[in-house]
């Protein structure tokens, strides 16, 4: 099965789902994320397949998220587009977080938002030297959807951090915040998809990429773990945001200035989610508050204001409506996260395929 955007083979009893704008860097349509869902479908039910690998073409990266663009050229139009858009990806972020067979990524170069949710919840997460993984959401006037909430409250603060501040990391603090799991050359790439594409049994893939594993550096999250989780365990953004002031490290101011240079109302409603994660025993429950959420701020002043800053004019100047955190009424925040009552995910098991 193949289009234009998505590339969807077989080799030898491996599947290959291969993301193919590498113009627009990989950014996810409503289209790739249907082909997405089908291929995936199509692999688990499959039992001659007994792995999937995904990557993105070109040199740049696998994927930058979601088409924003368009987004903004909808701003004054039917928003009903981004809403399926968001309901289909969200179901296909859970359908990849429990895929029953191997699923291999190699999240190579830029990864961001969209990006994410079709990699980070998958179970064997490649990174590489040339990989920098981010949810830049909240210097958009938006929230770290895709699951994002889930991944980045299952391990400490550095998790917290990235979702508010929109920092992009490399793959050794990938690593550490539980985006992904092993570093490889990039270089390999093909030569570990040669090698996948000759196995014989499923326990093969892990004896494969074993041999191309490399060792993971120190990053900066782990230096910075003590202060990450104590600062990011506040209960508001601005106790937060203090925290790191009060700290006083080279590190620590920097990030305080990172997160209040985002949306203030996206900030709040960002950490709320963040708590809601913590609190879930299920990466569904997170996405479904995540489309409540942004489908809400489909309405909102900042994220076409983000959009219109960060890719349309590109002055990175944007200009937030409240201005400051101070100025974020809690009642908004509270209509944010209820949603606008829009027909949410529908996550299906995989038993139910058949």
């Amino acid at each position: 099965m193949t289009s234009n955007e998505l590339l969807v083979s077989r080799v030898g009893r491996l599947g290959r789902i291969i993301l193919n704008r590498p113009k627009a860097l990989n950014s996810l349509t409503l289209g790739m994320v249907r082909s997405f869902s089908a291929a995936l479908d199509e692999f688990g039910a499959d039992p001659e397949i007994l792995a999937v690998l995904v990557s993105g073409e070109g040199e740049r990266g696998l994927c930058a998220g979601g088409d924003i663009r368009t987004l903004y050229d909808l701003r004054d139009k039917n928003k009903d587009y981004y809403k399926i858009f968001w309901r289909e990806e969200y179901q296909l972020n859970a359908r990849i977080a429990s895929f029953p067979k191997v699923f291999i990524v190699i999240m190579d170069g830029l990864v961001m938002g969209g990006g994410v949710g079709i990699s980070a919840h998958g179970n064997r997460r490649l990174v590489t030297e040339r990989t920098r993984i981010a949810m830049p959401e909240t210097g958009i006037g938006f929230i770290p959807d895709v699951g994002g909430t889930w991944l980045l409250t299952r391990n400490g603060g550095a998790g917290v951090y990235m979702a508010l501040s929109g920092a992009a990391v490399t793959a050794t603090d990938a690593i550490h915040v539980g985006l992904a799991d092993m570093a490889i050359r990039s270089h390999d790439a093909a030569e570990l998809e040669r090698r996948l594409s000759t196995i014989v049994e499923a326990k093969d893939v892990d004896a494969i990429l074993r041999t191309f594993e490399e060792e993971a550096a120190v990053g900066i999250f782990e230096r910075n773990k003590t202060l990450l989780d104590t600062a990011m365990a506040h209960s508001s953004v601005e106790e937060i945001i203090a925290a790191l002031y009060s700290a006083n490290t080279e590190f620590a101011v920097a990030a305080a200035n990172q997160i209040s240079q985002k949306s203030p109302t996206s900030l709040k409603v960002t950490h709320a989610l963040l708590s809601r994660a913590a609190a879930a025993d299920h990466l569904e429950t997170c996405l479904t508050n995540e489309f409540r959420a942004a489908c809400s701020l489909l309405h909102s002043h900042d994220l076409y204001e983000g959009i219109r800053a960060a890719v349309v004019d590109k002055d990175r100047n944007p200009k937030w409506s409240p201005a400051t955190l101070a100025e974020v009424d809690e009642r908004t925040v509270a209509e944010i996260l209820r949603g606008d009552g829009d027909q949410e995910p529908v996550f299906r098991a995989w038993a139910e395929l058949a």
